[in-house]
């Protein structure tokens, strides 16, 4: 394959000679601030084209891979002869249309309609094509148009030579955060291993009522060892912020966050008060029979990170033990953690942006399983 020494077994970008000690290549579409970078770099792939928008995510993505790689620019005005040879190309494009909490335009959508984008630019790739794509978004992307736009992606990806598998994992297999995400890998050659449609907890049963429904579509399912949840709790990515740290709530707020609890949730707060030792959970605010109440989470993990827009999109952090209370907002540093990535850089942007882009992108540990589980099922070199 033009690009791919098969010698030295080095992914190459042949406009650059920029030689990495990875296996294969890959380009990051709508790239954010590079968690799905993240991710393949755990699998064995290098990034060597990136590229998004929003410059408040380059900044933070340059803080911490450099800006190298980065392409800022409307996927609308790059061309397949801009990327170099890869094996893998990846799109996190826009939910915003896709999602339940909008207006569900779809694909037909300014801003989930980026996936055709996407797709334009792989067909420019010609013989050059990457052998794996991958795609996320959120599951909204299955409902939307009763999944007209679920089977147009598809077709359109099997018009391009490629076979789709369809997945929905969970980020608590990981991560103490519970975070769905649907997937679509899709391959020029088929898994070695095939599965099946049958129900799972990386396959809901919508899959296969979709494949049944569209038996036309090239759908192929691979063969996946099987995912537990991870034995993490909230407890291990909480900060420890000192007691008189500004970010606690004043006497009033903590007040009005108590008296807002249903009977249930107090005598869940009541429980972690007595406690001998410290423990920290996770708050939604909510709105029940017309009312603004705090909802406590009965577990030990985060609710769906989301961007910080205010209501119930934000969550609060209650710790709680030894006789007392304190309530603040989460940290753009336990955003960071629920996604996987305790170690990245945030101080390029704010903490509300870094907060935003952290709820607006991907979870590492998740994209790495997936990429090891079909780089070790699908031979990518062409």
């Amino acid at each position: 394959m033009e690009g791919f020494n098969l010698q030295t077994n080095l992914a190459v970008d042949t406009r650059t000679e920029r030689v990495s000690s990875k296996k294969y290549a890959a380009a990051e579409f709508f790239a954010g601030v590079g968690l799905v970078r993240l991710g393949l770099e755990q699998a064995d792939i290098d990034v060597v084209f990136a590229t998004d928008i929003d410059n408040t995510k380059f900044k933070s993505y340059a803080a911490n891979f450099g800006s190298e790689d980065f392409h800022l620019a409307d996927v609308r005005n790059i061309s397949g002869a801009d990327i170099p040879n890869i094996q893998v190309a990846t799109a996190s494009f826009p939910c915003t249309d896709l999602s339940l909490a909008g207006k569900r335009a779809g694909l037909k959508g300014e801003h989930s309609g980026m996936f055709w984008e996407f797709a334009r630019v792989i067909d420019e790739m010609g013989s050059r094509k990457p052998s794996t794509l991958l795609l996320e978004n959120v599951p909204g992307f299955a409902s939307s148009r009763e999944g007209k736009d679920l089977h147009d992606a598809i077709e359109r990806l099997n018009g391009l030579g490629y076979s789709c598998d369809l997945l929905v994992v969970d980020a608590k297999h990981f991560v103490p955060q519970s975070r769905q995400r649907l997937f679509i890998v899709a391959s020029q050659v088929k898994p070695s291993s095939i599965g099946d449609w049958e129900p799972s907890n990386v396959r809901p049963a919508w899959i296969k009522e979709f494949v049944n429904r569209f038996p036309q579509l090239d759908m192929a399912p691979a063969k996946l060892s099987p995912l537990q949840q991870a034995d993490v709790s909230f407890d291990d990515v909480a900060e420890r912020l000192s007691h008189n740290n500004k970010a606690w709530w004043n006497e009033e707020r903590l007040t009005k966050f108590v008296e807002s609890l249903s009977p249930l949730h107090k005598t869940r707060l009541e429980q972690k008060i007595k406690a001998s030792q410290l423990s920290w959970a996770t708050a939604y605010r909510r709105t029940r029979n017309g009312n603004a109440i705090w909802e406590i989470r009965p577990d030990n993990i985060a609710g769906c990170l989301r961007t910080p827009r205010g209501g119930s999109s934000k969550q609060a952090v209650v710790e709680a033990g030894r006789g007392k209370v304190r309530v603040r907002w989460m940290t753009a540093k336990e955003y960071a953690s629920l996604q996987g990535a305790p170690d990245f850089k945030l101080h390029a942007v704010t903490e509300t942006q870094a907060k935003f882009a952290m709820g607006d992108a991907v979870c590492v540990p998740a994209i790495s399983w997936i990429m090891r589980e079909y780089t070790s099922l699908v031979e990518l070199e062409k």
